[in-house]
């Protein structure tokens, strides 16, 4: 059976939105066999939507909620609404739509560079990412062949404290991957930005799994990003590692509560996350 295979350009074409008119855009989906849009993609596409309309100003934080799953084999139109140009901030919100229905909102907040105090939390000792697997090669090791049809997300990830395929052992909370974009990407902050919230969706969830003897794969899961925080402190090359260091304080109500660091491999925090998830969990009934 083949394995996977990477567009080179799959990230720079997933960010590349066809404008239709002044404030509205197309954005399309790599054809591949999943059911619905990866979340974070959403997310980039809707930032990238929205810096079409800022100019001279850097995202300082978005707030989005899915509504309803993306099918991926049609567009979703992006429609950004200029809510506010102030002396400092603007605000910007957008909406994602499908067959004639919203799927997504985002409000983002873009700021002037300017001056301010300084202080970030130190990023934690682990293992460099050249000592570690990434997710395609520990599929590999555990002998779990290839998806026919499935192809390698455009972002490389590589867990500091891998899950064994098919383990469900309960585990804490906190967990930590490093992550980048397989291929470079342009060297201005908004795609570097818009590339770090289109990863910024993966892995995240994960975390308030772990305490409990369940996996992705488990029958009866049901898994799915409510909603995502993002806030962009410093700017770095996404084409280079970060460090994501997540945990989990609370799950409740069907519900798991996520938070990220992400962090340069120099060690600046360049960004935080947060996101609320669904992990409702019904076994089907013996027979």
């Amino acid at each position: 059976m083949p394995a996977p295979t990477a567009d080179a350009n799959e990230l720079t074409d997933i960010l590349e939105l066809e404008r239709i008119e002044l404030d509205m855009f197309r954005g399309f989906t790599p054809p591949e066999e999943r059911s619905r849009i990866y979340g974070g993609q959403v997310v980039a596409q809707a930032l990238t939507a929205a810096y079409h309309t800022i100019e001279g100003r850097l995202c300082a934080s978005l707030h989005a909620y899915f509504i309803r799953p993306g099918d991926p084999s049609i567009p979703v139109m992006y429609m950004v609404e200029r809510v506010r140009d102030g002396g400092s901030f603007s605000v910007r919100r957008v909406i994602a739509v499908q067959n004639g229905a919203q799927i997504f909102n985002l409000a983002a907040t873009f700021q002037v560079d300017e001056d301010g105090f300084e202080h970030q939390s130190v990023m934690p000792k682990v293992p460099a990412p050249e000592d570690l697997l990434n997710e395609e090669q520990l599929r590999d090791a555990a002998g779990v062949p290839p998806q026919p049809g499935r192809r390698l997300w455009p972002v490389e990830v590589r867990p500091v404290d891998p899950v064994p395929h098919g383990d469900m052992t309960p585990r804490e909370v906190e967990n930590a991957v490093w992550f980048k974009s397989r291929q470079p990407v342009r060297p201005d902050i908004p795609a570097n930005q818009c590339a770090l919230a289109y990863a910024s969706d993966m892995t995240l969830l994960d975390a308030s799994l772990r305490p409990h003897p369940v996996n992705w794969d488990s029958g009866g899961m049901q898994v799915a990003s409510l909603d995502h925080a993002l806030w962009f402190h410093r700017a770095s090359d996404f084409g280079d590692w970060h460090l994501y260091v997540m945990d989990s304080p609370s799950a409740s109500s069907g519900r798991g509560f996520n938070r990220g660091l992400i962090y340069a491999r120099d060690g600046r925090l360049v960004a935080s996350a947060a996101q609320d998830g669904l992990i409702r969990y019904r076994p089907k009934k013996k027979a």
